[in-house]
């Protein structure tokens, strides 16, 4: 068994260079095409190492670098050759493809880039941090009470945007020795000015549900995944009534840690398939898209699991249930948002019909949301959290003028440190 297995990996090594070598050649004639970069034109770096597996936390901030660019122009630097594939086709920003050192030197060298924004926290992100004489700054990919939103890699940043009083409490409460006021700038939820985009149906009487789950995590403490416990039953409920329009947008990693849960995501789909060939009417959606914003604003009562779709949705300050993790293991941060939600347990979600009604009549539940909403995000008029964003990068700015200022007759220089990673890679 063991040379059986020891095959297997070798073979899944194998296939996953081959597959890397040969988006590395698409990736290069792509760019050769469009033309060199010109020298000194990007001023703000967005630096993402992942793969196209995790363009999800790109995607959602397409649209507001999009418009900070108008100001200061943006540049994702892309590390990995699935990634900066997929960020060419969707085309949002210029991209430039450094899969190793020397590439991400050379262009360093021939910009001025005087802030670099991180949305995640893969672990190359330190190839990126050595470079002095700039602002490192962590943006994160969403907003929640999960651990990750408390890690001490925070630490590693000059500075970090946050949403609001809600994500500085979090931190106070979890890291030492951590200047909170000086480190951290709330901008709020700049996403959320940008909640829009054409509907896949055409709206009628129908309630319409978005069910959002996450993935089913990799460690006991981190399994918020719903699809298996709760999903099946609470799509099969309101397909069945005639009443309700689904909307079914689950993480794009579902099903890559336990098959299981992968089965029961596609016997979901086949449910959805069958419900609108049984009535075309219904036009029940299965959104696997880019764009998040849409399904947001328009669902009248959205299900979600803990993650980060929590926070996007009260953004949004309307009706939503919570799926309770089954597994008692899960950790719950149950001093913010989730110790005053609307908890869907797995028994609860036999009766989603019943649930899902109750909680778009509760006028005093929706009241309540609006305390959090201001708790989580400040002020969420249209406009506020990108004048927020805008008013955070322009201190930044600003401040590196005064370093830049003051440093002038130095001889500090970004030599290279060495760490021996100089090969394509994906």
């Amino acid at each position: 068994m063991g040379v059986v297995s020891d095959g297997k990996k070798a073979y899944r090594l194998l296939q996953k260079a081959l597959t890397s070598r040969s988006a590395v050649q698409r990736v290069r004639r792509r760019l050769a095409a469009q033309g060199p970069h010109p020298a000194g034109r990007y001023r703000i770096a967005v630096y993402f190492a992942d793969g196209a597996v995790n363009m999800y936390q790109m995607r959602q901030w397409y649209r507001p670098l999009a418009e900070l660019a108008k100001r200061w122009p943006v540049v994702v630097l892309s590390r990995s050759a699935t990634g900066a594939e997929r960020l060419i086709e969707e085309d949002a920003l210029p991209v430039a493809f450094l899969p190793t050192v020397r590439d991400l030197e050379r262009f360093i060298a021939e910009q001025d880039i005087r802030i670099v924004l991180y949305v995640n926290q893969n672990t190359r992100n330190f190839q990126m941090f050595r470079y002095g004489r700039r602002w490192h700054v962590f943006i994160n990919h969403g907003e929640s009470d999960k651990m990750y939103m408390t890690t001490n890699q925070y630490k590693a940043y000059d500075y970090a945007l946050i949403a609001g009083q809600a994500a500085r409490d979090r931190l106070s409460r979890t890291l030492w020795d951590y200047d909170l006021d000086t480190r951290t700038i709330e901008i709020g939820r700049p996403q959320a000015d940008h909640y829009s985009g054409t509907l896949p149906y055409t709206p009628d009487e129908r309630m319409v549900v978005l069910y959002a789950p996450t993935w089913e995590g990799d460690r006991p403490s981190a399994h918020y995944g719903s699809i298996a416990s709760h999903g099946e039953t609470l799509v099969a409920g309101l397909l069945a009534t005639g009443r309700h329009r689904v909307i079914y947008r689950p993480h794009p990693r579902s099903g890559v840690v336990d098959h299981d849960y992968g089965a029961a995501h596609r016997r979901i789909l086949a449910a959805i398939d069958q419900a609108n060939t049984a009535d075309p009417r219904a036009q029940h959606v299965y959104d696997d898209g880019p764009e998040l914003g849409w399904q947001l604003a328009a669902a009248d009562v959205a299900v979600v699991d803990i993650s980060a779709m929590v926070y996007d949705r009260l953004a949004a300050g309307k009706p939503l249930l919570i799926t309770r993790p089954a597994d008692e293991r899960a950790s719950i941060d149950t001093t913010g948002y989730l110790s005053a939600c609307e908890w869907l347990t797995v028994d609860g979600a036999a009766r989603i019909v019943e649930e899902v009604e109750r909680v778009a009549a509760d006028d005093e539940a929706v009241a309540r949301l609006r305390t959090w909403v201001q708790h989580y995000f400040g002020d969420t008029a249209p406009g506020a959290a990108t004048a927020k964003f805008h008013g955070a990068i322009e201190h930044l700015m600003r401040t590196w003028d005064e370093w830049h200022a003051r440093d002038a007759g130095g001889t500090a220089s970004d030599a290279d440190g060495g760490d021996g990673a100089d090969e394509d890679d994906d």
